[in-house]
């Protein structure tokens, strides 16, 4: 069964009380309001509700039902869900709580195993239910935004309803709601796939909180925005919002900075509240895609323009000043006081014709605009509204529209709503749009699948912790660079490596107890003869005595180069991830990292080594010699395969990694693995 029972019903059974001011009273009211025809109340009591007839089960009635609504106890929704199978219902949506949101794992596995049974797909439990505007089905107690090529798809039904309300406040249609609470059966991913294919969605908006499977979300998120942009807010960016999650949910919440790279990824659009959620879905459903950054900014006050153009060169925008042929046909009919660098200002004597002309004119030349124009309380907006809605018709460029103070603003605004063009309250808020929209086109042109998850290759050596020396080695068998050394378990071996090795050389603590070994005094660097030598090893082995000491790891001295650091993890939802910054004393004190989904390949490796702000310092400043930047990405690349290639692996560090102007060599590594036994 596709969704369609779910979306498209032709008849709906509301199981509860339709007592009034009960949920299934209002529900089959809501039905009857929004214009549904085939509704049915079914409850202990047979009773109904105004014209619509009441049933003691769905068994007996009389009449094919496509979806069941339940709202009853939930000690009652299996016993429910087997009189909907019975009665040969395809389609539930279950907003009744009290499940594993609550503790009630149990009762919600039962539940998800009488429907397998029966064949019936069901949205929820512990949802705000479902909304589809172009087939009147009214299913969720919230609020009701006008028709339009929006669909909402949320985790939280609180959120869906906000969202919605503030979108009837804007007169921005929607085409679909769903709520879909605990996705015990119809999940987020299933959805996703449905509204890529539905010719009345333009646009999706989507709330999460968590993931349960993060890969094929990438994938299914990576295969719609081919087709429609995705707009997201993921909650949960904070400890306390990752513990409310929670909560909420009764699922795993994982990093939210794996989320971020995850979406990036992806090609969606995160944002970080629902007014930001609402602008940019509002400028995707009704404005045409900006083929390029190069934006013309007009208006009759400085300052608000300013403010716009400063706003977007922040997002990315190319506020240009107009070539000389643009510059030349504006002054032929702009007055000589007007400002045309860009923003073109009018100042106060700006007319309604010259904000149509200057568009028209600029959008040949420029890939999208921004309109501002504000007036006064004495004056009338309407004739710039008609001006504007004019041009944007004309040049068929996206026309971002800031209208502001005047004596007929609502009408005017009200002009700007009925030919399908966004009002943004701010030419900031409108140019974010813009930008964002940009972007989008940007990610959608290069969009890449994940690279392939390679076959496992098999464990890891041992049987126990990997150490340094076992870690090094194991490094270099996979094809990455790591320098010549020795494992000392004495002191007259110790000698005797660094002698072999050349001095100068550095002498590291072995220890499986021992993880951050300078804090422990266990790292000796610049040994230049064999007595140091010889007293580095007593020195460590010294402060090592209350810990399991096997040994020292022991490698030539590493001059220059620029230190970076990479690291593999794994995430509850997304599993391996790549991690890649600065190394030694920056990686805590800059915070500048860039973060991927492993595995990862060349050229997006080089993407993150280009993502960081302090990229400069590898490209060289001030006479230094580039960093090997080609070497660094191919083994960023070998290096975010490994934990494919071998499951057992849980983290790697290698930290700092020294990149030369010529090859790199890793410096130090750090493996934690689980091991089959654990």
């Amino acid at each position: 069964m596709s969704l369609q029972e779910v979306f498209y019903p032709r008849a709906v059974a509301v199981i509860g009380s339709v007592a009034e001011g009960k949920l299934g009273y209002v529900l089959v009211r809501r039905l009857l309001e929004g214009g549904f025809k085939h509704i049915y109340a079914v409850n202990l009591k047979a009773q109904g509700v105004d014209q619509v007839s009441g049933f003691r089960s769905v068994q007996e009635i009389n009449a094919a039902v496509d979806l069941a609504v339940i709202v009853s106890p939930a000690a009652t929704v299996k016993s429910v869900m087997e009189d909907c199978g019975r009665a040969g219902v395809k389609a539930a949506v279950v907003i009744t709580s009290g499940f594993a949101e609550a503790g009630n794992a149990t009762g919600e596995e039962e539940l998800k195993q009488m429907a397998q049974h029966y064949g019936i797909r069901f949205v929820g439990p512990n949802c705000a239910g479902i909304l589809n505007m172009h087939h009147n089905l009214v299913v969720t107690l919230e609020a009701l935004p006008p028709k339009g090529s929006i669909t909402l798809v949320s985790q939280s039904g609180a959120v869906g309803g906000l969202v919605m309300s503030a979108a009837r406040e804007r007169g921005l249609g929607f085409s679909k709601f769903i709520s879909y609470g605990n996705g015990a059966d119809i999940s987020v991913i299933e959805l996703l796939r449905y509204f890529q294919d539905d010719p009345e969605t333009r646009v999706v908006a989507l709330y999460i909180e968590n993931m349960k499977d993060g890969r094929v979300f990438i994938k299914t998120l990576q295969e719609l925005t081919q087709e429609k942009p995705v707009v997201v807010i993921k909650s949960g960016r904070t400890g306390t919002g990752q513990r409310a999650a929670l909560s909420h949910t009764g699922s795993m919440a994982g990093s939210d900075a794996v989320y971020d790279a995850a979406l990036r990824e992806s090609g969606a659009l995160r944002v970080e509240s629902i007014e930001e959620m609402l602008d940019l879905c509002q400028g995707f459903a009704c404005l045409p895609p900006p083929k390029g950054r190069r934006l013309l900014i007009v208006t009759n006050s400085g300052g608000p323009g300013v403010m716009a153009a400063d706003k977007a060169e922040e997002v990315g925008l190319e506020v240009a000043e107009p070539g000389p042929g643009l510059k030349e046909k504006l002054g032929a009919f702009l007055p000589s006081h007007a400002g045309m660098r860009n923003p073109v200002d009018l100042t106060v004597e700006g007319t309604a014709e010259s904000y149509r002309r200057i568009l028209v004119e600029a959008l040949q030349e420029y890939d999208a605009a921004l309109a501002l124009y504000v007036g006064t309380p004495y004056l009338e907006a309407m004739p710039y509204a008609a001006s504007i809605v004019e041009a944007a018709k004309e040049s068929r460029k996206p026309v971002a529209a800031s209208l502001a103070v005047g004596s007929d603003i609502p009408q005017s605004l009200q002009l700007l709503q009925e030919h399908g063009m966004p009002n943004f309250t701010s030419g900031e808020r409108a140019v974010r749009v813009l930008g964002r929209m940009a972007d989008y086109e940007k990610y959608r042109a290069g969009l890449r699948p994940l690279p392939p998850v390679p076959a496992a290759l098999g464990s890891l050596p041992g049987e126990g912790p990997l150490l340094e020396p076992e870690a090094m080695q194991w490094l270099k068998e996979n094809g990455l660079a790591v320098p010549e050394f020795c494992f000392a378990a004495s002191r007259g071996e110790a000698v005797d490596s660094c002698r072999r090795l050349g001095y100068p050389v550095v002498m590291k603590v072995v220890s499986p107890e021992i993880i951050h070994k300078s804090d422990h005094g266990g790292v000796v660097l610049d040994i230049d003869g064999d007595t140091v030598a010889g007293e580095a090893f007593d020195r460590i082995r010294e402060a090592a005595r209350d810990k399991d000491f096997r040994g020292v790891v022991i490698y030539p001295m590493l001059k220059g180069g620029r230190e970076v650091l990479l690291g593999l993890s794994r995430d509850p939802q997304f599993g391996p991830v790549v991690v890649f910054g600065l190394g030694g004393i920056y990686t805590e004190v800059l915070q500048d990292i860039a973060l991927r989904v492993a595995p990862v390949d060349y050229d997006r490796a080089m993407e993150m080594i280009h993502s960081l702000k302090a990229f400069p310092l590898l490209k060289g400043i001030r006479g230094q010699k580039p960093a090997d930047l080609k070497a660094l990405a191919d083994t960023m690349a070998r290096f975010s395969r490994l934990p494919f290639l071998y499951p057992e692996v849980q983290e790697v560090d290698l930290n700092p990694v020294f990149v030369f102007p010529e090859g790199l060599v890793i410096g130090d590594a750090r493996v934690i693995c689980r091991r089959r036994s654990d």
